[in-house]
This record gives C-alpha cells, structure tokens and sequence, in this order.
C-alpha cells in the first residue's frame, strides 16, 4: 500500500520515541512509526525498492498514513539518493520524500538534559534493558560498578552531533519540524498525542488514545551517574554551570 502522506520521527536517544511510537500506532489513524529501516533492512548498500515497499505496508495504516521514526543517518540519504537517481542538487528533504511519499511533516524529538540522556544511554548499553512495558516488574542489574566517564562523555557529544545533523536537514529546507520534549512529553502524554495528531492534519474526534505502554527506568544507581558526571565533567572549571 503505498501511503498518501508520510511523516517522520526524527529522534535523538533515551527522548521517549518508542512510547510515542507505541501510543500513535494505537490510535489506528496515525500509521506505525517504528524504526523500520533498522527492523526490515539495517544495511543501505543492499535495500531495494521492493524492501521500500514492503516497509510502506507494514508502517501504513487503511487511512493511507505512514509514520517511520530514525536517528538522522547520512547513509540512507545518500542510499535514496542513488536508488532515485537524484542527483546531488536535490535537498536531503527531497530524497526522503522521494523514498517516503509526500513526507511534509516531521517531528523531532528531543531531551533538555543531555547528561541525563547520556547516562540513561549508557545505562540501557551496560544493563540490556532498553525499554521496560508499564507495570512490568523492574530487571535486577548489578550495574553500580559499570561507571564509565569516557563512555557517557561519549555519548553525550554523539547526541549533540546527532542533533546537529537533523538541524542541518530540517534549516537546509526551511523545515519546521513539530518539537517534543521528552521533559514535557511525560508530564503531558496524552495531550503531546493530540498535538500530534493535530500537527499531522489527522481527525481525533474519534480517537481513544491508549495508557503509557512504557515505564520509566531511571533509578537511583543512574542518578548517582548523573550527579558523578557532572562533578568530573567540570573538575577545574572556573564557572561551573550546573
């Protein structure tokens, strides 16, 4: 099926994409904007149309929307750019929407805190959990020992570099993109899916928005984390600003 209008999540790590995800697909009228370049096909240099196809019918709902989510990756620019045959005139914008049909709408998704963002990244590295399903049972993690000031330091330029680069798309076609917050996005669920709804042209008087399918996992062993990092990471400052 392929979608009358596209959209994209374009998402930077830990900022509550996957509870966005999860609670547009619910809705029934908003597509499935699950990571499907990631699900379907991770490696650019062999994706063929028909996978481009097949991702329209899994991420497609019968209203004709289709939503995908991603981290801005250069690579599947330049992999459309060359199965459409555009040559390098054409906008990053443009490629996509040549592989996502009339993909006018974006949604970028963001986190104040990047200290918090990296630790909790780095949390989800060392543990394995990545996500936990409301109500579900916390995992038990002997992970106090795993620390690691290199690896969240790390972190935590790739997440303002990340952000460079989805800046750099959206500025490049004056782009303006609807903004989540994660820092809001969980204090107002519900109304952050109306918005989006909204913003996506998409008819809500009907739609039942389900409960937060995700839990948070931030715990005590993270915050010590965040308060360690952010002692050493301005060990000597002048001015220190948190």
């Amino acid at each position: 099926m392929k979608p009358t209008l596209s959209y994209t999540i374009w998402f930077s790590q830990r900022t509550g994409s996957t509870l966005l995800n999860k609670a547009l697909a619910s809705t029934g009228v908003a597509g499935d904007p699950s990571e499907w370049l990631h699900f379907q096909h991770n490696d650019p240099a062999t994706f063929k149309r028909e996978d481009l196809e097949r991702i329209w019918e899994h991420g497609t709902t019968p209203n004709g929307v289709f939503g995908i989510k991603i981290n801005f990756e250069q690579r599947w620019i330049d992999a459309f750019r060359a199965m459409f045959e555009l040559n390098q005139a054409a906008s990053s914008a443009e490629v996509w929407s040549a592989a996502f049909p009339n993909c006018t709408k974006h949604i970028w998704m963001t986190r104040r805190n990047k200290v918090r963002l990296a630790v909790s990244w780095w949390r989800a590295i060392v543990s394995g959990e990545w996500h936990r399903t409301y109500g579900e049972k916390p995992q038990e993690h002997d992970i106090a020992d795993q620390y690691n000031f290199d690896a969240i330091n790390h972190l935590l330029i790739e997440a303002t570099m990340l952000e460079a680069a989805a800046e750099q798309f959206f500025s490049e076609s004056d782009i303006v993109p609807l903004t989540i917050v994660y820092e809001d996005f969980i204090l107002n669920y519900e109304g952050t899916i109306m918005k989006v709804l909204e913003f996506l042209n998409i008819p809500s008087d009907n739609v039942n928005v389900s409960p937060p399918m995700m839990d948070r996992i931030a715990d005590d062993v993270a915050e010590q984390w965040v308060q360690r990092f952010r002692e050493e990471r301005q060990k000597g400052w002048e001015n220190k600003r948190w």
